[in-house]
């Protein structure tokens, strides 16, 4: 079994498991599955390990409460976990990897997150550069490339914080970003409605380059077109975690209880979690792993390979220079 892996739970499907686009269609005959890379950035506190969960429908990480009271008030420094999930997703076998980051946004001074995590996505892209020019190249080599970020913003009901600014902005043009608000079920539906549109207008302000799906000029699926178009419109995403599953009129679901009611995790209604794993898992893998490789590594390729260049054009001038006043 893979690491945290898991046992698979009797849940409900997605109610989108049964659908697919063209798009995922051509990786259906990847037999040994296709390696899917995702990134969780979030505080403590909004739900990464329960979405993690929730989203393989298996417990893959278990609770990590803090052994010692005394010392839970201590930040630690950030880490990166890693979990591999093998996944079926609409006859699709897919190697879930996902990059866990506790620690984010713990400490008073998160300048070392941002860096690291930035020096991570940059170190995968590095590796990929580094095979494609060996002269043999290694048929085992595996792509470690990050095709999603997704990003918890705490629902705080009024705007993005400077942290979420800062961290979309330095590493939008690294990875693709997906920002969701987490535990949003501690907002009224009014509330989640306003705070959708105070985190859209300050993206737009700020220039935050998320991952917004394509707007449909290249797509002759009006269909595609359409789903974009709604799926852009219920950004960012507010999800609802939950590994509890209750049988209600013979079907397992997985709910969240409360004094004034519950919050079914795979209804629309209460959250867009189903929607945002069918997004992941299906509709637009296609589309994250090509805008990966497409765009964003060959965006840095050039800039890596230009910088190359620059330095060893500087280099040679220094050098030349340092000859001319030898022999004079």
């Amino acid at each position: 079994m893979k690491e945290g892996s898991g046992e698979d739970q009797n849940v409900a499907p997605s109610v989108y498991s049964h659908v697919s686009r063209p798009g995922s269609h051509r990786y259906k005959n990847a037999k040994k599955g296709l390696p899917f890379n995702v990134m969780l950035v979030g505080e403590s506190g909004l739900g990464r390990t329960t979405f993690l969960n929730t989203l393989c429908e298996r417990t893959v990480v278990g609770s990590n409460d803090k052994s010692n009271a005394e010392q839970a008030h201590i930040a630690e420094p950030m880490q990166f976990k890693h979990h591999t999930v093998e996944m079926d997703e609409d006859g699709m076998k897919i190697i879930l990897n996902i990059i866990d980051t506790p620690g984010f946004g713990d400490g008073i001074d998160n300048e070392a997150c941002f860096t690291q995590i930035q020096e991570y996505l940059e170190t995968q892209f590095d590796e990929v550069l580094a095979e494609e020019n060996r002269i043999k190249r290694n048929p085992k080599f595996k792509d470690s490339r990050v095709h999603a970020l997704v990003y918890f913003i705490t629902p705080t009901g009024h705007s993005l914080r400077e942290i979420d600014i800062e961290m979309m902005r330095r590493l939008g043009s690294r990875v693709n970003i997906i920002p969701v608000i987490g535990r949003s079920d501690s907002l009224t539906p009014r509330e989640l409605v306003l705070f959708k549109q105070r985190i859209m207008n300050d993206i737009a302000q700020y220039e935050i380059p998320v991952f917004n799906f394509p707007d449909g000029e290249d797509e002759d699926d009006e269909e595609t077109v359409e789903e974009n178009a709604e799926l852009r419109a219920m950004m960012p995403f507010a999800v609802v975690g939950c590994e509890e599953v209750v049988n209600e009129d013979g079907r397992p679901m997985r709910v969240r209880n409360y004094p004034w009611g519950v919050v079914q995790v795979d209804n629309d209604e209460h959250s867009d979690f189903d929607r945002l794993r069918y997004v992941l898992l299906n509709s637009h893998i296609g589309d994250l792993r090509d805008r990966t490789q497409n765009e964003i590594y060959e965006l840095y390729r050039t800039e890596k390979l230009s910088g190359n260049t620059a330095a060893l054009a500087n280099a040679a001038n220094v050098q030349q220079q340092s000859h001319i006043m030898t022999a004079a």
